[in-house]
């Protein structure tokens, strides 16, 4: 069980809107490797854990994943401001204006919207572990390149501590990968 605190995990604060770098924060929104992604990839994966460190690491991670999505939703909803029809189009987020106006929506930075085909799971926690190391590594690269793409320094200090808890999430799957090869290595092989 986990407890909603009512503020953000890091505060999330924005110099100015910019509707260019809004769209390209989608990507760690609804994209496949975005804060959605991992944490409804995870708390799906937690079940087939054979203990219940590895169960609780999943999960902890995936709850984590679930403040991330509500930190990037608020950069977008402030980097996105009052804009208007005219320069929603301009940013190319016209498409995105016709059906949701300002309001967020799962899809990526193209416009692509999100699909339950992102979210990798199999009976084979190593296998899942693995997956997750490569996604947290996936998701801290996208960060990497969002942080190239802003000249805003409140912008780039969310970002930059998203980046962090990616390179945390990866040491503590490690972590899970290790207590469960050492575990599953004491089971009968197939």
């Amino acid at each position: 069980m986990w407890v909603y605190v009512k503020q953000l995990e890091y505060p999330v604060r924005v110099s100015r809107p910019d509707l260019e770098m809004a769209k390209n924060i989608f990507a760690q929104f609804g994209g496949p490797d975005s804060e959605f992604s991992a944490s409804w990839r995870y708390l799906t994966q937690a079940w087939i854990m054979p203990s219940g460190v590895a169960k609780s690491i999943v999960i902890d991670i995936g709850t984590e994943e679930l403040a991330h999505l509500e930190m990037v939703g608020t950069m977008i909803d402030l980097l996105l401001g009052d804009a208007t029809p005219e320069q929603m189009d301009k940013a190319g987020l016209g498409a995105h204006y016709v059906e949701h106006g300002r309001s967020l929506f799962l899809h990526d930075a193209a416009g692509v919207p999100w699909t339950s085909s992102y979210v990798q799971a199999h009976d084979d926690p190593i296998t899942n572990l693995r997956e997750n190391m490569a996604a947290e590594q996936k998701a801290r690269t996208t960060y990497e390149h969002l942080i190239c793409k802003t000249n805003d320094e409140q912008v780039r200090k969310t970002l930059a501590w998203l980046r962090e808890r990616e390179v945390v999430h990866f040491q503590r799957f490690g972590e899970a990968l290790d207590r469960v090869q050492e575990r599953m290595s004491r089971r009968p092989h197939f």
